[in-house]
C-alpha cells in the first residue's frame, strides 16, 4: 500500500492507495472493487484517459504529469463517463468522490507517492 500527499497543500488524498503498474491491473483499474471508502484509491501508471464502464460508484479523479504535477481533475465522475484524455498528463489516481473538494487539490498542486510501510516517497513517475 502506498499513501499520496499533495505537498502543495500538506494533506493526504489517501493512505490505502494501490498501484496498477502492468497492462491487466491498468485495464482492470476498480472494477472488482465493490466500493471505494475514504483514503482508499488506486495509483494507475500511464493513464492520461481513463472509462467509468460498468462502475458501480462515482470517483474523483485527478491526473498528474511525470514531476507529479495535476494537470486535471475529474471531480464526481459517474459511472458510464469517459476522461479522453488530461493533456499533459503521464498517471492518474482515482480516490473517493468528494477528496479532491476536500483537500482543496487543485491543478498544478504537486502530488507524491510514498510507499506506506517505510514512508519513504518515490518520483511519482518513474518508467
Amino acid at each position: 500500500m502506498h499513501t499520496v500527499l499533495n505537498r502543495t497543500r500538506g494533506v493526504n488524498l489517501g493512505d490505502r492507495i494501490r498501484v496498477a503498474r502492468s497492462m491487466v491491473d491498468r485495464t482492470v483499474g476498480l472494477l472488482r472493487t465493490p466500493e471505494l471508502r475514504r483514503g482508499e484509491g488506486l495509483w494507475i501508471e500511464r493513464s492520461p484517459s481513463i472509462h467509468m464502464f460498468f462502475m458501480p460508484y462515482a470517483i474523483d479523479a485527478v491526473f498528474v504529469n511525470s514531476e507529479g504535477r495535476v494537470t486535471k481533475l475529474a471531480e464526481n465522475l459517474k459511472p458510464w463517463r469517459v476522461v479522453w484524455w488530461a493533456r499533459g498528463a503521464r498517471d492518474c489516481l482515482e480516490v473517493p468522490a468528494g477528496t479532491v473538494a476536500a483537500t482543496g487539490t487543485s491543478v498544478g498542486d504537486e502530488l507524491q507517492l510514498r510507499f506506506a510501510e517505510d514512508q519513504t516517497s518515490r518520483a511519482t513517475a518513474q518508467p
